[in-house]
């Protein structure tokens, strides 16, 4: 994405130079989905992969990040959803193994910055209020991802879209703003530049790539996906964007009739997103995907999709109208 832009030009891009990447793209660590072979792809391709640490044990977290080592002499990262029990444990797995940049998430970043940043890593925290970036700063983080209520997984409360939270995150902080939620096309990464952010972070058109771990069931059903497809759910345990299919009606109708916590999580039990994203039962699984699907109409490799998403980005530019 060389332009004359600054935000867009890999010479002079801050997170460009922070991650050692050539275009200012993150893909985003994704449950079930992210694991080695995508990171280094991604990486190979000038981008910088991340490795989903939520749904894998310690292990198996190690294995992956090997795996992307063998794959790859480029950057990769590691997302780590601090709500999990393992966290601490992942984060000294991922350490030992020479892992130097971590995105953290679902938790409060002082909780490992000060620790990570003491051993030399880069720190990305994901927010969803400026109020929550503001923190974020304070802690002494590299940069937060500011990700709007778009997005899907696990997802703010307070449903603030992406468009409008941007510019609000960008005014507030001092450090770099990566935009998430929604942008799954160049179209919207030229969006997400214009009201400020210097890089993207994209889930769920990497959800549906070659190289992505999902399986093949729910990357078919996601380019069948329409723009009504998604709906936020689980807030009253933890807020997620869920694709409708048997599984997302059942959570609807409990919380229709105003169902307790206790048993939305009966209801959603353990596995159930492995079942849906990873072993592709598309009727009972928890599908967790961004309202962007929509957009998807094949499942490319990553190669073919940084290329086409710089393309993209160029002619969106190109066709700016005056004002």
């Amino acid at each position: 994405m060389q332009t004359t832009s600054s935000n867009t030009n890999s010479n002079t891009n801050t997170l460009c130079k922070l991650f050692a990447i050539n275009f200012p793209i993150i893909q985003a660590g994704m449950v079930w989905a992210a694991g080695g072979k995508l990171a280094a792809a991604c990486s190979n391709a000038g981008i910088l992969g991340l490795i989903g640490a939520g749904s894998m044990s310690p292990a198996l977290l190690r294995e992956h990040i090997l795996k992307a080592k063998s794959l790859t002499s480029g950057n990769f990262g590691v997302n780590i959803p601090l709500l999990y029990q393992g966290a601490k444990e992942q984060i000294q797995v991922a350490l030992s193994c020479g892992v130097k940049i971590f995105f953290t998430s679902a938790g409060s970043p002082k909780n490992y910055t000060p620790y990570l940043k003491d051993k030399g890593a880069t720190v990305v925290h994901v927010t969803s209020t400026p109020e929550l970036a503001i923190k974020c700063q304070e802690a002494g983080v590299d940069a937060v991802v500011a990700e709007g209520f778009e997005a899907g997984g696990h997802n703010g409360r307070d449903e603030i879209t992406t468009m409008v939270l941007i510019p609000q995150v960008v005014q507030a902080v001092k450090i770099p703003v990566i935009a998430a939620g929604g942008v799954v096309n160049g179209a919207g990464i030229a969006a997400a530049f214009a009201l400020g952010a210097q890089a993207v972070q994209m889930g769920t058109a990497f959800v549906a790539t070659m190289e992505s771990s999902a399986h093949p069931n729910f990357k078919n059903l996601l380019l069948q996906s329409k723009a009504d497809s998604t709906m936020l759910a689980l807030k009253k345990l933890v807020p997620v964007r869920l694709f409708k299919n048997c599984f997302y009606q059942q959570v609807k109708e409990l919380e229709e009739r105003g169902a307790s916590a206790e048993e939305l999580q009966q209801l959603l039990g353990k596995g159930r997103a492995k079942l849906g994203m990873f072993e592709g039962d598309m009727v009972h699984g928890e599908l967790e995907i961004g309202q962007g699907c929509a957009l998807l109409k094949d499942t490319p490799a990553i190669a073919e999709l940084v290329a086409r998403l710089k393309q993209e980005y160029q002619d969106a530019v190109a066709a700016l109208p005056s004002f």
